[in-house]
């Protein structure tokens, strides 16, 4: 045998999901190493109010870009709006604050880049000094 041994690779790891046959509804998905997707309301660490101004904003940019894949983005857009009004009173209500988060993640269920988005708004938030 030759020193050729060393160099071989192990064969690739096929990463991909498969699904046939009959009608299948299929929630959020994440495949590939280190791959993670997030739906409903998690506990999460601690953040700041910064973090979550800035998650807001990204959430809006993502909503505008994606607006087409939506079922309702005007009922998604109200639904940020009354989000971050609470957020800006002085004394946010945790029940609000979760029931719009919540409602924000089921809007946004068909866009993954939304609904991971969303899922770190909602730790952000969740993780706010008072909530």
């Amino acid at each position: 045998m030759t020193g050729d041994d060393d160099s071989r690779q192990d064969p690739p790891v096929n990463n991909g999901v498969m699904i046939s046959g009959g009608t299948h509804y299929v929630g959020n998905q994440a495949v590939g190493h280190g791959a993670q997707a997030f739906s409903g309301s998690v506990s999460f660490q601690p953040q700041d109010a910064e973090r979550t101004a800035e998650l807001l904003a990204y959430v809006e940019r993502l909503l505008a870009e994606h607006r087409a894949a939506l079922a309702d983005p005007d009922a998604t857009t109200r639904e940020l709006r009354r989000l971050r009004e609470e957020l800006d009173e002085p004394d946010p209500q945790p029940t609000v604050l979760r029931r719009a988060l919540n409602r924000l993640n089921e809007f946004v269920q068909p866009v993954t880049p939304l609904v991971v988005a969303v899922g770190q708004l909602a730790q952000s938030v969740q993780g706010l000094p008072g909530v």
